[in-house]
């Protein structure tokens, strides 16, 4: 079977897919690292709203995605940017998937962490009102049962005038929290409004900042997740943590590397990338486990060039090449996105997503992914 694809220079080219997936299987329990897949939400094609709708989810195909993930070892990272937080995903839509998230969680034993953040202030707003919305949300994720996640908030960029008032902002809701938090730092890349996070656009000035908030509560503080695609900006932070205090990789450039780390310590994982790699990065994981790095990394690192590709600036776009693989691997019946975001890609972009993924064996049905990729390649104009 072969598939003709845009060759890049308005020609065509003919390719040969893989006719058997990478053979993967569930397996024990990871017990070297502690690994979250932000997992993507599903939209309702049927639902008759624009782009600026409040989200109309599809509900049933949202929660098997996680029951896939929580099959295979992984945890799930609920309410995150893969979830299109902030993007396209309101407050509302936001707290319903963490209860429902939650519940299933509960019902198979998956672990979960939800995200809290401010997204319910839609304009300008003080730093009492970010800290109230902080704490609606905190109190929320709580109630659920899964561990809170405080990701990093437009509003308290927009509203903070200075290093201290992410000091007097986080230590209000650390003290508050009743078990240990992941705290996220998401760089501008993911999210342009999040410039000069912690009261400096001087990353090294930001750094210590966010190390003086965790500092002062290391028992509140379960890990972080670092999301600024700086490989050794994370090791240095990392070498840095008090005892106890995890770093989770959020940088989906270098994760192979991260997880895998040295003689001074490795990171956990909380990646938007786990999302479409889920079973192979399971698999990874279970080989890192034995003791077997070099095993680890001959299965992970080809996976980079995609990831690569998937998070290509403008990174923030990276959600569109995650659900198209979901829907390509049949985990959803539809390429539907909340917000209308499967436009935000463009078809030589999609063509080299497929081509990596088939690649390396992310599809369980080879000739499922075939028909739907000519399917898409035929809205375009292209004919097989």
């Amino acid at each position: 079977m072969t598939i003709r694809l845009p060759d890049g220079k308005g020609g065509l080219r003919t390719y040969e897919p893989r006719t058997e997936p990478l053979p993967v299987k569930t397996g024990t329990p990871f017990t070297s690292r502690t690994v979250f897949s932000a997992a993507h939400v599903v939209a309702d094609p049927f639902a008759d709203v624009s782009p600026d709708s409040p989200a109309a989810v599809d509900w049933d195909a949202t929660l098997a995605f996680r029951r896939h993930l929580w099959s295979h070892g992984l945890g799930v990272a609920e309410a995150m940017d893969t979830a299109q937080r902030g993007m396209g995903l309101d407050w509302a839509g936001a707290a319903e998937l963490i209860r429902r998230s939650a519940a299933e969680a509960k019902s198979v034993g998956g672990l979960i962490a939800c995200g809290v953040g401010t997204d319910q202030l839609t304009g300008p707003a003080t730093l009492a009102e970010v800290r109230a919305a902080y704490e609606e949300q905190l109190a929320l994720v709580e109630e659920s049962g899964a561990q809170a996640i405080l990701m990093a908030s437009r509003a308290l960029a927009a509203a903070a005038s200075g290093p201290e008032d992410y000091l007097e902002v986080y230590g209000h809701l650390l003290r508050q929290a009743s078990e240990p938090v992941v705290l996220h730092w998401l760089g501008p890349m993911f999210d342009p409004a999040l410039e000069g996070y912690w009261g400096s656009s001087d990353l090294d000035t930001a750094t210590d900042t966010f190390l003086e908030v965790i500092a002062a509560h290391p028992d509140k503080v379960d890990g972080i997740k670092v999301s600024l695609l700086e490989a050794q900006r994370e090791i240095d932070i990392r070498r840095r943590l008090p005892q106890g205090v995890r770093c989770y990789t959020g940088d989906d450039f270098n994760y192979p590397e991260l997880i895998a780390g040295d003689e001074k310590g490795f990171s956990h994982a909380l990646l938007g990338i786990f999302d479409p790699l889920g079973p192979l990065a399971a698999e990874a994981v279970r080989v890192l486990d034995t003791g077997d790095t070099q095993g680890f990394r001959a299965l992970l690192d080809p996976t980079v060039e995609l990831s690569r590709h998937l998070f290509q600036t403008p990174t923030r776009f990276y959600k569109t090449g995650v659900v198209f693989l979901a829907w390509l691997a049949g985990h959803q019946s539809h390429f539907t996105m909340v917000g209308g975001l499967q436009s935000a890609r463009s078809l030589p972009h999609f063509t080299r997503a497929y081509e990596l993924a088939d690649g390396l064996g992310l599809f369980p049905d080879p000739k499922l992914a075939e028909e739907r990729m000519k399917t898409l390649l035929s809205l375009y104009g292209v004919n097989q």
